[in-house]
């Protein structure tokens, strides 16, 4: 009979903390269905984000995206330029070579060819690298490729870049 006594008042202070753990879910949390509710609305609140994000990535505030002429997809916007990373691993796995003809993008793949314009000269450079990491930007060309464009006295400047391949 003592035996029994205490089984059940063990099962009694076990259902009485069940009880507690569950009124204070309901009390703090809602129901089931109002957090089933704010989870799905935060999901598809950041699932939308996201989207965006991703879509904008490769064109920032300051970059506008038009037709081609050539059929390949072209986008504008501030660039810079890079090269005393020389010899570091670029995102592609190369070694970064200041003296090539390279840039870095933060979405197109790897080994894509852009033909960069700046004012009435241009260059085929072809991406290697992810980046670059300022605000307003949308390519870091290597030196080389400044130089070519005419970037490289300036530091930064607007560019045109169209994908050829």
């Amino acid at each position: 009979m003592l035996n029994s006594m205490k089984s059940m008042a063990g099962t009694m202070t076990r259902s009485r903390t069940a009880l507690a753990v569950v009124a204070a879910t309901l009390l703090v949390g809602g129901t089931a269905t109002e957090a089933s509710a704010r989870s799905r609305h935060h999901h598809r609140h950041y699932a939308h984000q996201a989207r965006h994000a991703s879509e904008s990535s490769w064109r920032d505030a300051n970059a506008s995206i038009g037709p081609s002429s050539g059929g390949g997809r072209t986008f504008s916007g501030i660039a810079s330029f890079y090269g005393n990373e020389s010899g570091r691993q670029t995102a592609s796995g190369q070694r970064f070579d200041q003296n090539a003809l390279t840039c870095a993008h933060r979405s197109l793949p790897f080994g894509t060819k852009l033909r960069v314009t700046h004012g009435d000269r241009s260059v085929i450079v072809t991406v290697n690298d992810r980046g670059p990491f300022v605000r307003g930007r949308v390519l870091d060309l290597s030196t080389a490729a400044a130089r070519a464009v005419g970037l490289t006295s300036a530091g930064v400047g607007r560019v045109t870049a169209e994908v050829i391949s």
